[in-house]
Parts: structure tokens; sequence; C-alpha cells
């Protein structure tokens, strides 16, 4: 149960609230190429509407490294919204100042003012309480709806709480709910599906599912350090050497895990190879399974067949066939399944407008979880290239809760605090 308040617990009627929202989306030469941020925001804002607050909204876009960048202006957003909601939306091009504050002035009830990137000022960045004072001064009352960036101790997220009452949204209450639920108290079997690049980021989420999952399978780019600490080679693979270690650690807690209970622990047996990263390279499968973690008492048992090799001048892209079928027969056994980072280089097109050439193994999880292979589990979907692929393939709704926090989603499944969070009103 969500722990702090939230804008249904205080009075808001006619007052002036200023609003953090998530809006770092897409923009391509000026146009918004995926506006689900900006919808996941409509529940908070038609609400504040209905109490007929002044809203004034502050958000952050891409990373300008604390100056001015035009490509990186909300004002596109600002576009998006009026098209939305279908009601003026104005504009101003900073988000302190004489400028802005006028502006939030001149706001009356019903009327809603975006800010431009709070990120033009390396005083967001660095949580510093002045700059959280000059916003605090535009409102009343601060909701924060901002799940992607809860957990950054910025000024945004953690010295505006200092200025002004706080207050939680419905998007920052929904999505915080729904994954301590899903970790804390989930419906078993619970089976993580895990991928990206680096194990250090991941390290933590990786260790709790080990502890508390039925079941976690490891791909993505992520996997071949997995692969590489256990012997298997992989060729001209994406790793990082660094992370070895923590990847042999992992190994060891998993092996011993499923010593102590029914645990299936699961890397790729095979993959999908090619010479480079583009779609005209010719691909090849290679089954390394005859090695891979063959100790793992879990792991299923195979009859004996010839192990093959990636080529020096080969990486490893996707998970194969066989590993795409297994995860997906894991996601039939589970009634919960929790899924952060793809199985493969989603981000290459194919030809033609073809499904990416190694986007197959994610393409097969996705079967599973979205009920074409018959069982349909409860699934949550974290991590930018994982719901950016999602929403590339419109299939959002096809899932519980696609989330749009990475780093916070992560956090927050690890059993860390969120400063965000932390820092609003107690209920």
């Amino acid at each position: 149960m969500f722990h702090k308040k939230t804008i249904r617990d205080i009075d808001l009627k006619n007052r002036t609230v200023l609003l953090r929202t998530d809006y770092n989306v897409p923009v391509e030469k000026g146009k918004i190429t995926d506006d689900y941020r900006i919808t996941q925001s409509l529940e908070t804002i038609h609400y504040l509407l209905s109490q007929n607050c002044k809203i004034i909204i502050c958000s952050h876009l891409g990373r300008p490294e604390g100056k001015p960048d035009p490509d990186l202006s909300l004002f596109p957003v600002a576009k998006k919204l009026n098209e939305i909601l279908n009601r003026q939306v104005d504009f101003v091009l900073d988000c302190v100042g004489d400028q802005a504050s006028k502006a939030a002035a001149n706001l009356k009830p019903g009327q809603l003012l975006l800010l431009e990137n709070l990120r033009f000022h390396p005083e967001e960045e660095e949580n510093d309480d002045n700059f959280a004072a000059s916003l605090a001064s535009y409102a009343q009352v601060f909701v924060q709806d901002a799940f992607g960036v809860v957990h950054r101790a910025h000024a945004s997220t953690v010295a505006i709480t200092h200025h002004l009452p706080s207050v939680s949204g419905l998007l920052l209450e929904r999505e915080v709910d729904t994954i301590t639920d899903a970790i804390s108290h989930p419906k078993r079997p619970l089976i993580a599906v895990i991928g990206g690049a680096k194990i250090a980021d991941k390290i933590a989420v990786l260790k709790r599912f080990i502890n508390t999952a039925d079941g976690l399978a490891i791909g993505g780019a992520m996997a071949n350090t997995f692969l590489k600490a256990d012997g298997v080679e992989i060729g001209n693979s994406l790793y990082d050497e660094h992370d070895l270690p923590l990847a042999r650690e992992i190994l060891n807690l998993a092996k011993d895990e499923a010593k102590k209970r029914h645990f299936i622990f699961s890397l790729p047996f095979d993959g999908v190879v090619a010479s480079a990263v583009d779609p005209t390279k010719p691909t090849r499968i290679v089954d390394w399974s005859a090695h891979a973690i063959a100790d793992i008492e879990s792991y299923p048992k195979r009859p004996p067949r010839e192990s093959g090799h990636v080529h020096e001048n080969e990486k490893i892209l996707d998970i194969g066939p066989f590993s795409g079928a297994f995860i997906a027969g894991l996601t039939q056994l589970a009634n919960t399944v929790i899924w952060n980072g793809t199985m493969g280089v989603t981000e290459t097109e194919g030809l033609l407008g073809s499904i990416g050439p190694y986007s197959h193994g994610t393409d097969l999880l996705i079967q599973g979880l979205t009920g074409e292979m018959g069982h349909k589990p409860y699934t949550i979907i974290g991590g930018g290239d994982t719901v950016g692929y999602i929403e590339s393939r419109k299939l959002v709704k096809m899932f519980d809760l696609v989330s749009t926090g990475g780093g916070a989603s992560l956090d927050l499944m690890s059993g860390h605090t969120l400063p965000g969070v932390e820092a609003l009103l107690n209920k």
C-alpha cells in the first residue's frame, strides 16, 4: 500500500499546483515520435483540472548538461499536450526568472503552463535549494508524478519538497504500488527476465531475484559477460571485462540457490551471430549448450550434443531459437513475470520493414507474455530499450504495467528507497 499522500488526500480546489512530470520523450526534427509518457500523465492532469487548479508543469528532456539546447526544448511537448487535451497549454522559454514568474502569475483556474527544460540549468541536477525555491514560488502545492526520476535527488524531486506541501500524482502512486506488490507479494510462480548491457547496473536486482523469484532468465549483451565468465567462447561479442567477477558471483549465488530449492537460472544456450551489427550481413545460429552452466542443478537436462563455437570475428547479437523458446516456455509456467531488458539488438531494423534480424528472441518472449502460446501471465515491463521496443510494436496495451521509469523501477525492485518518493508527505 502506497504510504505517501496523493492528490486525492488533500484539498486542491482552486489551488495553484506545480506538477513534476517525466516528459523525456523521443523528438525528431521537432516532432514527438512516441507520446507514451505524455499520455500516462493525463490521469493526474485531468484530476487537477477537475479541481479547477492552475497547473504549472515542469519536466526535463534529454541530457543538455546544464545549458540551453534548442534540440531538447519542451516546446514540442506543449504542442502535443495542447493537441491531446484539446485546450490551450502555454509555454515559457525558461523555467525560472521573470518571464516564467510572470507567466505563472497570469494563469487562471483551469489553465496550464509548461516550463522550459529544467536541465537547462545545472542547479536542477545539483539539487540546489535556491533553484527549487524559485520553482516553488509559482505555486501552493507540489505534485510529484515523474516516476522516471524519483530515484534521483534533484531539485525537482527532493529540494522542492522543502518549500511546498508535496504529494504524489496518480501515475507515481500506481507504478510504486504495482511494482512493490509484485516483488513483495507476487502471485507465484514469479519469473524474472533480465537483459540489457551492464551487470553492474543490475547487480542488486539480480541478487534480489535469485533470493525471491522462482526463476531468472538472462539475455541481451549482459548474457555475453556471464557466458564469458563461465568459459563459453563469445568471439568478438560485446561484454564488460570489469563485470566478470560480478558475473561469477551471480553464477555462484544462483548455483547455491538451486541446491536449496526449486529455482531455475537460465543463461542462453544458443545465439544468433554475425560479423557486424548490419542487417545486410548473414547470420547463423550457434549452439554452445553442451557447455553452458551445465552444473546448475535445475538447468534443463538434455541429450549431449556437439557444442558450437562463435568465431573470433563474430558477435552474439540475439539469443537463439532454443533459448527464446525456453524462456517463453518459462512464462507459460509463471503467474507473474517481471521483464527488464531486451534479449538482443532490437534497435536494428530489418530490411524492407521486416522485423530486425536480432529481435526474434525478444519476439518469442513477447509471444509468451501476451497469451499467444495459451497462458497470459501478469506482466510488468521496465527499462528504456524494452519499453521503446514495445511501444514501436504498438503492444503497450497487451501488458499489465509498462513502466515509465527504467532506473527507478530497477531501484524499486532492488529494495532501494526512492529519494523523490521519501520526500513526499506521509499519509
